[in-house]
């Protein structure tokens, strides 16, 4: 397994990331677990920002907080001076509950409910990013009533297909995001924006996927976004002040992947603008990277459990976690290397499956890994897990979903405590009628 920002091997042979033993971690705060490099995550988010400062062009940063979202983790974006997107009113939630200043908070989703609409006109934030002509007509309507005029961006769909899983392709014409470039979707949208009585129409946005390790799609997706602008402004006068070109970024999750730094990125992208943008106004360029701010900076430890071998066809590996807290191999294959952070050092003799512990055939985190010999009690680290984990951690078969830590200068910080068993029974009901027979509640269990 490659080692990721303050991620080392201690003088005990341990995995040791932020200056803590991960071995301890797993003691201290029990298994599956989440631990999350501090100061790796911070340094990402300063890389974009010197980055975007090379290029000379006014410019704005945002984290797109639906790859991870805690309070803590806003903490960190506004420590470190950047924006935040959110997509649904329990992130903007999260992000009120943190202090998070509102008006540094995009909003951004395909169906806004009028709860969420009211509830991010209310707090004040900064910007909506408008996805289709029903949430326009309802945002203006809604914006009115409340004597409000919220600036908006409106999201167009460029017709640009890029190299990922198609989970994750979103800038295709055939998409539920946005507003078509073909047919005059989005010029029509522009003219809608601009007769709107309540909104303010501040330029556009795309995004053409995710998990992406070129930078060919985002010029072309710029270069159609120009082309867009140039049409709003022979056909209606207008200019766009903003240009969102999204996020995205790829990262490294096992050995084949190739993806390239956030500065090559940066200085495409801002290329692709002053070229594509000759003869207009050059916009103030937006970018919101969310999996290449965390992905990198996360691990999850396991502790191994039972170990089957199917003699001549493969040794199966369980753990304590599984689909619960990482989906994304069940969802679309996702790839992931390993270790034992408890004996980091011994040599990888054995091909074992790595399998979690739900009733389901696809809970399988990652097939045909080195490990050494394994032994039941053994610490599994899982790299890169810090994006699109937590975030998409479930119950499913009654399990509980993991705790959270920040490590940095050798200190480890609870920063989302883990799921009790109460937690999982706290929401239910038995209706009247059932209660013929009496429920206890049965007993209160200390379970770690």
């Amino acid at each position: 397994m490659r080692l990721h920002g303050t991620g080392r091997i201690n003088e005990r042979g341990h995995l040791e990331i932020g200056g803590c033993d991960a071995v301890e971690l797993a003691r201290r705060f029990g298994t599956p677990l989440y631990v999350m490099d501090e100061e790796l995550i911070r340094e990402q988010m300063r890389r974009y920002v010197a980055a975007f400062r090379k290029t000379g062009l006014p410019f704005q940063v945002a984290y797109a907080s639906k790859a991870f979202c805690t309070m803590a983790m806003c903490r960190v974006v506004e420590e470190e001076g950047l924006h935040l997107d959110v997509v649904s009113d329990g992130e903007l939630y999260t992000a009120l509950r943190a202090g998070f200043p509102p008006e540094s908070i995009h909003f951004h989703g395909n169906n806004k409910t009028p709860f969420e609409l009211e509830m991010a006109l209310d707090a004040g934030i900064g910007l909506f990013i408008v996805d289709n002509f029903t949430e326009l007509e309802m945002l203006d309507r809604l914006a009115g009533e409340k004597g409000k005029r919220p600036r908006i961006l409106l999201r167009v769909t460029p017709g640009v297909e890029v190299s990922t899983h198609q989970y994750i392709q979103t800038g295709q014409e055939d998409s539920r995001f946005g507003f078509g470039l073909s047919g005059g979707q989005a010029v029509r949208a522009v003219k809608e924006a601009l007769q709107a009585r309540h909104l303010v129409l501040e330029g556009f946005h795309c995004h053409i996927g995710s998990q992406i390790f070129g930078t060919g799609g985002y010029r072309l997706a710029v270069g159609k976004v120009a082309a867009l602008a140039k049409e709003a402004r022979e056909r209606l006068g207008y200019l766009p002040r903003i240009f969102n070109v999204g996020g995205g970024f790829g990262i490294r999750y096992v050995e084949k992947d190739r993806p390239i730094p956030p500065e090559a990125f940066v200085e495409a992208i801002a290329d692709a603008v002053r070229k594509s943008f000759d003869g207009l106004p050059l916009p103030e360029i937006w970018v919101e990277p969310g999996r290449s701010i965390v992905g990198e900076a996360g691990t999850t430890l396991y502790t191994v459990g039972t170990v089957k071998d199917v003699p001549g066809i493969r040794k199966y590996v369980s753990v304590d976690g599984g689909m619960t807290d990482n989906l994304r191999p069940a969802l679309y294959q996702a790839q992931y290397e390993a270790m034992l952070a408890n004996r980091a050092l011994e040599d990888p003799t054995e091909t074992v499956t790595i399998a979690g512990k739900c009733c389901e055939s696809g809970d399988v985190l990652i097939w045909d890994l080195k490990l050494p010999p394994v032994r039941t009690g053994d610490i599994l680290a899982v790299s890169c897990t810090g994006a699109y984990t937590y975030s998409m951690a479930n119950n499913y078969n009654r399990n509980r979903r993991p705790a959270v830590v920040f490590v940095r200068n050798g200190e480890a910080d609870l920063v989302v405590e883990r799921e009790t068993l109460e937690d999982l029974v706290g929401k239910d009901r038995i209706p009247g009628r059932m209660r013929g027979n009496p429920v206890s509640g049965g007993p209160a269990l200390e379970v770690r």
